[in-house]
């Protein structure tokens, strides 16, 4: 077979040669040879289940998979060397002060994002890559321009990189196949191989590994797609098997229905599995977003982890893991500390602290912050029940008991729309996208941290409560000309400066918020228009 080739298509900034080698970019090559084609039969395999979904058939357990489910004998790898203790993780992009900060923070993970917390710009991906590198080796600085200077201390955390999912793809390197086509490179074969390749050995030299947290999976074939990535990695880098460990996100409602045959697929490989709770809400919109008043969600500030949809999904999570030795890691909240305002920092610290409690009572083994300022607080929470202990996979929560009908009875009693729900939800996508814009992928928003996950659920809603024709708990019918209106009225609103993008920023809104057809991802047309950096062919 003729090995296709990755040619970059786009700037060449200060030492990205350090990153895109030739045998780096051989090595991506290989990847694209072998699983480009699986990875392209995995995306047309999740339009034809939301085809299935849109025509009225429920999701449920697979019956074909019911060995794997009552066999008691299987268990995951689990955590790697430096994986074992993960309280608490904080989350965030891999620019320069930022990979400095969150490698100072005093967490015991550090997530190095290259998807939701992070916009890919050409030049985002390749200096993260480059960040990652010199933080691996103990060699990153940084020098801001009051000429403060940034460096590591001596004790940092274990890092687990976040590649793309499935459904992106880095415009800005292209793979030519046998045929002589020439397509866009996968996101995720592109930042795994990379990291991977460079960093793999270093990590297992430094103690500790290579490990990843996977995005936006469906299934346990796209687990089955992972593991043979990683399988086939390990032996082209002269890994031994099972270096890799990877813990996939239960963000998806697909997922939920397969969690534990995701966990058999990945096994070998496999740490545990992360509650990723805003894309999770996200795609239960999504999933069922055609199908009746049943499904229409009430405002985001009710749809809380208490609610009963919500915990069905983390108890089942927390018991599918345990029984199988796999770590189950909490999810995100968002709430962020403000040291101007002592009255807001402490209702902050107070939600986090109950927020984690209720995570660390249910069986989790560590959670995730945004935040270096509620490291502490999270970390109490878990330090009260664990009493020493590593993590609490001890705890099996046999009872547990979790049905399909759970896991799809999205009913809140007493939450409804609102004029308020409406409008936050313009307010979130608006500053959101104008942060994204400019490169930014985790934004400050009312004192709330959002990422491309919480935007999704502010522009999925909106499409909801239009394509319904909800009527606020005020008496506002919701339509694409009232949400319109709105978003005229809160970009008027919006501060401005010489680099906003608000007025970008409205305009994707209205294209992913109200068409008449849902995309499914608001980053796929957003990147293609507005992010790439290609060279420009000549004429």
């Amino acid at each position: 077979m003729t090995r296709m080739e990755i040619t970059a298509d786009a700037p060449q900034g200060d030492r990205y040669d350090e990153i895109l080698t030739p045998d780096a970019l051989a090595f991506l090559a290989g990847l694209h040879d072998r699983f480009a084609c699986r990875r392209a039969l995995e995306l047309q395999r999740r339009l034809e289940r939301s085809v299935a979904v849109d025509n009225g058939r429920d999701l449920a357990f697979l019956s074909e998979t019911t060995a794997i489910r009552e066999d008691p004998r299987w268990r995951v790898a689990g955590p790697g060397p430096g994986l074992e203790d993960r309280r608490v993780e904080i989350t965030g992009p891999t620019d320069r002060k930022m990979t400095i900060n969150a490698m100072n923070s005093g967490a015991q993970v550090w997530l190095a994002d290259h998807e939701d917390a992070n916009t890919p710009t050409w030049t985002n991906m390749v200096e993260g890559q480059i960040n990652l590198h010199d933080a691996i080796r103990g060699t990153i600085s940084f020098t801001n321009a009051e000429g403060k200077v940034y460096s590591l201390g001596e004790r940092t955390p274990t890092i687990v990189f976040r590649p793309r999912g499935w459904h992106l793809v880095e415009q800005h390197l292209v793979h030519e196949d046998a045929d002589g086509h020439r397509h866009s490179a996968s996101a995720s074969l592109v930042d795994f191989g990379l990291y991977l390749f460079h960093n793999a050995h270093a990590l297992v030299d430094s103690g500790r590994g290579p490990y990843f947290y996977l995005p936006k999976m469906q299934g346990r074939l796209e687990a089955r797609l992972w593991n043979d990535v990683f399988s086939y990695a390990e032996s082209e880098l002269g890994l031994p098997y099972g270096t890799i460990r990877a813990t996939m996100l239960i963000e998806t409602l697909p997922a939920a229905f397969e969690m534990e045959e995701m966990l058999y697929e990945l096994r070998d490989h496999c740490a545990g599995l992360n509650a990723g709770r805003w894309d999770y809400i996200f795609s239960v919109i999504k999933t069922y977003r055609d199908r009746g008043a049943r499904f229409v969600l009430p405002d985001r500030s009710a749809i809380t982890m208490t609610v009963p949809f919500m915990r069905a999904y983390t108890e089942l999570l927390v018991s599918t893991c345990h029984r199988r030795g796999a770590q189950a890691i909490g999810g995100m909240s968002a709430f962020i500390p403000d040291r101007r305002d002592a009255e807001a920092n402490a209702r902050a610290l107070a939600q986090v602290s109950a927020d984690k409690r209720r995570e660390a009572h249910d069986g989790f083994d560590g959670t995730w912050v945004a935040h270096p300022g509620l490291i502490d607080a999270a970390r109490a929470e878990f330090d009260s029940v664990l009493e020493g202990r590593a993590d609490q996979r001890h705890r099996l929560r046999d009872e547990v008991s979790v049905s399909p009908q759970d896991l799809l009875d999205v009913r809140i009693p007493g939450a409804q729309v609102t004029d308020g729900g409406v409008r936050q939800n313009v307010e979130v996508g608006l500053a959101y996208l104008d942060s994204w814009l400019r490169g930014i992928g985790a934004a400050a928003v009312h004192g709330l941290m959002e990422d491309v996950a919480t935007a999704e659920i502010s522009r999925t809603q909106l499409w909801q409560w239009i394509r319904h024709g909800v009527i606020t708990a005020e008496g506002t019918r919701v339509t694409r000309e009232h949400v319109s209106q709105v978003i005229d009225d809160v970009l008027a609103q919006a501060p401005r400066s010489g680099e906003d993008r608000w007025d970008d920023a409205a305009e994707l809104l209205r294209e992913v918020a109200l068409a008449e057809e849902l995309p499914a991802f608001l980053t796929v047309p957003v990147g293609a228009r507005y992010l790439s950096e290609r060279i420009p062919v000549a004429a």
